[in-house]
């Protein structure tokens, strides 16, 4: 799980505080991989691209898995006034863009009010983290979450860390955007690690008698050339039943999960060394940098050189 856990890494996120005054509606479409929502007042809504609206309140942590859009609302049945664009570009539902409001504070945006002095008493206030760049998520994590998960005030997972992620969002220091991300990192981390202990989640791969020791095994040295054949022997069961209870738990068959790990720690070798690219495919198991940069490519839609390059 901790490896798992360990694909959180904000390098180009996104935190900022929304007060929103009703009647107010705002839809997401800014492909963002993972959002983190924390309600610091108010009772809204949440309603996801698929599936039904969720009543939220305050203390709730939302967690949205893209690229999907999902709506915040103060009421399922207000129409859509603001949609969130990349970059985050904010504009109306008919494409007009909406200025920026300067006087509420650093990392502030608010719904068409001008000062502090407009912020009503029954106005909600979120405190939006996002991930938004290419392997700030590993795939294996995403793979493992429903497109929304909430988690309620109750469960008091993260109820010390979301006042200090809200007093820092509107600090202006010398190193502010790495305390927010490092403290975003903790949160989600501290969400999920509550939400894969749960008895009713459906990812426990990593406590099943078969499929969590070949976990563990590929984590450890995912450069072995490990075929399923390979990793059903030290198991202890055919390929067949290793095949098929690792894609039951895990949803992806085991070869292509492993070549999903080898790419997502490839892309952070990338990034944080200075190896040779040649030095990297063999490090995690690809015999020369042409294979290595075939795999990373199908799966990352850019050369190595480009990831590296674009960090």
């Amino acid at each position: 799980m901790s490896v798992l856990l360990d694909g959180a890494r904000v390098r180009d996120g996104l935190v900022l505080r929304s007060i929103l005054n009703p009647p107010w509606s705002v839809q997401v479409q800014d492909g963002a991989p993972l959002n983190v929502v924390a309600i610091l007042r108010g009772t809204p809504w949440v309603v996801p691209s698929t599936g039904d609206a969720v009543r939220l309140n305050a203390g709730d942590i939302a967690v949205m898995r893209g690229p999907d859009s999902f709506t915040f609302a103060d009421d399922p049945r207000t129409p859509t006034q603001v949609v969130v664009q990349p970059g985050p570009k904010r504009t109306t539902a008919g494409g007009a863009e909406l200025p920026e409001v300067t006087d509420m504070g650093v990392r502030t945006w608010v719904n068409g009010m001008r000062t502090r002095d407009d912020v009503a008493d029954d106005s909600s206030i979120l405190l939006i983290g996002k991930y938004r760049g290419p392997g700030e998520i590993a795939t294996r994590l995403l793979s493992a979450l429903p497109p929304l998960l909430v988690i309620p005030s109750a469960a008091r997972v993260g109820s010390a860390l979301v006042p200090v992620l809200a007093e820092e969002t509107m600090r202006n220091e010398p190193g502010q955007d790495l305390v927010l991300e490092r403290l975003l990192d903790l949160l989600l981390i501290t969400i999920l690690r509550e939400w894969f202990t749960r008895p009713d989640t459906s990812y426990q791969a990593n406590g099943d008698p078969v499929v969590g020791p070949v976990l563990r095994l590929v984590h450890s040295d995912p450069g072995n050339p490990w075929t399923v054949a390979a990793l059903a022997q030290r198991t202890g069961v055919s390929r067949a039943t290793l095949a098929r209870r690792f894609t039951d738990l895990v949803g992806m068959p085991p070869m292509a999960y492993l070549t999903a790990l080898r790419i997502d720690l490839a892309a952070d070798l990338l990034v944080e060394s200075d190896a040779t690219i040649d030095t990297i495919a063999r490090q995690v198991g690809y015999g020369s940098a042409f294979a290595f940069s075939s795999a990373f490519k199908r799966a990352r839609g850019i050369s190595p050189q480009r990831h590296r390059d674009r960090a």
